[in-house]
């Protein structure tokens, strides 16, 4: 018997039913799908430092020559922060002033430069308990659509809200080539990415999604996540230990590549140009099936 809380999500064509309709998939307007440029979704264990990552990601991506796009997906609005060093206005918060309106606005009222150039979007979320994330990520691409935005971006990196897989802030994931996980050594996150896995398999079903890997943070051994690796034939794309320099680096409003060299931090950094020279090349995607949650008490909560 599956354990997992979501069943399967059938494909567009099965019983005649269209892509999105029910509660189980947020259907995409064929309209806005983002064409031409890399796009990679980051999704993990809320805390597990997705939006570190991320920044680092986009300014490893902007070191290699690559023009980079950063879309932060989550109400706190803090994805881009140690790029702009502020937090910049959401796009629901800027579509709201103009009564929605989004003919109105100009590329510089919701998109910010960041840190070596690479640009930044908050896209926000919906207020508490009302509305989807799926229509807050459809306004945000649909906006960069009409201002020809993605025309000129080589890479778009989606940050997501925590391990929610609903079909709201699983909508990056109709739009992204490959899904990333943040995972630190312990049964919480791996427990998380579990699920996110699921989404992932889900949504590869109607889309071009395919799972790229796992990148372990704040994790200086990484025994957890390798035995649950071997048991699934996930991959791990690159490690992060739990370093202070990253800690400071957060605090400081700077990303990795801004802080004060030191040995260790050029590893670190060498560790996130490494990986985005390897997912801007291509990395082959994972066709894994989840485990059931018993079955990872089983392997890694009874020791």
């Amino acid at each position: 018997m599956n354990h997992l809380a979501d069943p399967p999500v059938r494909p567009a064509h099965v019983h005649g039913r269209p892509d999105g309709e029910g509660s189980l998939q947020v259907a995409l307007d064929p309209n806005l799908r983002i064409e031409g440029a890399k796009v990679f979704a980051v999704y993990g264990k809320g805390g597990i430092g997705k939006s570190t990552t991320s920044s680092n990601l986009s300014v490893a991506f902007s070191k290699l020559g690559k023009r980079v796009l950063q879309i932060g997906c989550d109400p706190k609005h803090d994805s881009t922060f140690t790029l702009t060093k502020r937090l910049v206005p959401t796009v629901i918060d800027i579509l709201e002033s103009v009564d929605f309106h989004g003919e109105e606005l100009r590329p510089e009222d919701f998109v910010f430069p960041g840190y070596n150039g690479v640009m930044c979007i908050e896209a926000g979320g919906p207020p508490a308990g009302t509305g989807c994330g799926g229509y807050v990520v459809g306004q945000t691409v649909k906006l960069l659509k009409e201002h020809h935005l993605l025309e000129d971006t080589d890479v778009v990196v989606f940050d997501v809200l925590g391990d929610v897989v609903c079909g709201g802030f699983a909508s990056p994931l109709q739009h992204a080539n490959r899904a990333l996980v943040v995972a630190a050594n312990d049964f919480d996150s791996i427990f998380a990415m579990n699920r996110i896995i699921a989404a992932i398999n889900s949504k590869s079903k109607n889309y071009g999604v395919r799972l790229a890997g796992v990148i372990a943070n704040r994790s200086r051994d990484t025994d957890q996540i390798d035995k649950y690796n071997a048991a699934i034939g996930m991959k791990t794309l690159a490690k992060f230990a739990d370093l202070d320099v990253i800690r400071r680096s957060r605090l400081k409003k700077s990303t990795l590549f801004e802080m004060e060299y030191s040995p260790e931090l050029e590893a670190v950094q060498n560790e996130y140009l490494r990986l985005a020279e390897s997912l801007w090349n291509g990395v082959e995607p994972l066709n894994i099936s989840p485990m059931r949650d018993r079955d990872i008490f089983d392997l890694l909560g009874f020791e």
